[in-house]
């Protein structure tokens, strides 16, 4: 029921709480769909650099931006040249108890 094709799904773990208010929280686990084409509105994986972070897509300023759910953190924005790639589209989140 939670994964849609098991060749491109993930399981990650999530570290920190920029997504919070999202719903989804320090040592969750996400459960990552790579097969998806990622669209604005969407809770995204994406590499930046040499690190991982989770946050939603949103348009910003004619491209497009990482955006958290916590108002203590910046939004992204994602340069056209820029060193990034999203990775996939988070599916599902099961709470850490």
């Amino acid at each position: 029921m939670l994964v849609r094709d098991p060749g491109c799904t993930v399981l990650l773990r999530v570290g920190g709480v920029s997504m919070q208010g999202a719903g989804i929280g320090d040592g969750d686990l996400l459960v990552v769909d790579c097969g998806l084409e990622p669209r604005p509105g969407q809770v995204v994986v994406a590499r930046l650099g040499d690190g991982f972070t989770v946050k939603r897509l949103v348009r910003w300023r004619g491209g497009l931006a990482l955006a958290a759910a916590h108002p203590a953190y910046p939004l992204l924005p994602l340069p056209a040249d820029g060193d990034h790639q999203l990775l996939g589209v988070a599916r599902c989140v099961i709470r850490r108890c």
